[in-house]
């Protein structure tokens, strides 16, 4: 996994962190001293929980942290070796974690490859959690639009249950919701799958409220993936008030807001060439807005220094401690960032915590969009996505009952 590069990666990481927590409050958390009646941060970071509580997604039980197997395929570099991957995944097993969550898109296919040969032999006591919602070729990879007419839906879960290994998908995504097919039909269609044994749980990725209301009142949703985080808030608008009076769970993808709330980004960051928070352009990333946004961080890392903990496990513990529906999926492909990311259920955060964290944030201001105008336009603001005033979106009629 590339141990000389991530090792010399880290040490620019940390020396940028010390920078900015000693301009923060004076002192850096790394720095600082442990007091003797307090577990060191080595440990605290380490540990691994075995005994993960859990929570419920709708009708869905599932460990307070899962696993995201997005990395492993792409994103902050290139595909994680077959090796490597499993390593990781199986480690996420060992530590507890019963929840995995991955997507055809991912690769395309690699990761949905190395999650069903990863977890083949725990099959039994995991839930795995896949997407569909894009037209791609299953021979070449090729990726075309959205797609998520029922019958591609069925078709593309076919190929997801041999590539899994398993005969049967515990939760369904949509990936993205798909403007020329209503979202009726895409209800319609994984209810099929459900009736047929083939999937347990049906669930919607960057969907609005209106868009989940509609799903609901087809098929129960058991599950909404949203990207929310400590600097990304756009689920308290409408969603989270939705998922909560409709008993859905919320699953935040990108929980620690792709790394950044770690406080290891700093101007002159040594991205790889592949690394989409480059190559797509998210705004955040730029050299000025990672400077810009240095506060946000610096609030998690004065609160780490208190609770003795890392400003990822801050990041994680505040999203925890929001609502008991809610279920962070970060995903690594760094062992020690993965038994970091575990250890967050071992930070508790009491109302005072999250009223101190919450009237610092209030006072601060986020520079740059959580994504780039091209991936943004696939964000469903749930308003009157995919339907019209005849209640038909273009030539596909809503499906009947």
């Amino acid at each position: 996994m590339e141990t000389n590069n991530q090792n010399s990666r880290r040490d620019f990481l940390v020396k940028s962190a010390l920078a900015g927590a000693g301009l923060a409050f004076g002192s850096s958390m790394f720095a600082s001293a442990p007091s003797s009646n307090k577990q060191t941060n080595t440990n605290n970071t380490q540990k691994l929980n075995s005994d993960m509580k859990k929570r419920k997604l709708g009708k869905l039980e599932v460990t307070e942290l899962g696993y995201g197997c997005m990395n492993i395929a792409w994103a902050y570099g290139g595909p994680t070796s077959k090796k490597d991957a499993i390593q990781l995944i199986q480690r996420a097993y060992k530590s507890g974690i019963r929840f995995f969550d991955t997507a055809e898109i991912y690769g395309p296919f690699y990761s949905e490859e190395i999650v069903g040969e990863a977890l083949k032999s725990y099959r039994n006591e995991v839930v795995i959690a896949t997407k569909f919602g894009f037209d791609i070729d299953p021979d070449s990879g090729v990726r075309g639009g959205l797609k998520s007419e029922p019958k591609h839906i069925k078709s593309v879960v076919e190929r997801m249950l041999k590539r899994l290994q398993t005969d049967h998908i515990d939760l369904l995504y949509q990936h993205r919701v798909d403007p020329n097919v209503p979202i009726e039909d895409v209800a319609g269609a994984v209810s099929d799958l459900v009736k047929e044994g083939k999937v347990k749980h049906f669930g919607l990725s960057e969907a609005g409220e209106a868009t989940i209301r509609r799903a609901h009142k087809e098929f129960e949703v058991t599950a909404v993936q949203n990207e929310y985080s400590f600097w990304t808030r756009d689920p308290e608008n409408e969603v989270l008030a939705t998922c909560e009076e409709l008993g859905i769970g919320l699953v935040p993808w990108s929980p620690v807001g792709m790394g950044y709330l770690s406080g290891q980004f700093a101007q002159g960051f040594p991205f790889r060439d592949n690394d989409l928070r480059v190559t797509a352009k998210f705004p955040r990333f730029t050299d000025e807005n990672m400077m810009r946004n240095r506060p946000i961080v610096n609030i998690l890392q004065k609160m780490a220094h208190e609770k003795n903990a890392t400003p990822i496990q801050i990041s994680l513990a505040w999203l925890l401690a929001k609502k008991p529906f809610i279920v962070p999926i970060p995903g690594t492909i760094n062992l020690n960032h993965l038994d970091e990311n575990n250890a967050s259920v071992n930070v508790q955060l009491t109302p005072a915590d999250m009223k101190t964290l919450e009237d610092a944030f209030a006072k601060e201001t986020i520079y740059g969009s959580r994504a780039p105008e091209m991936l943004k336009e696939a964000h469903d603001i749930g308003v009157n996505f995919g339907t019209s005033s005849k209640g038909t979106h273009g030539k596909t009629p809503l499906r009947k009952k």
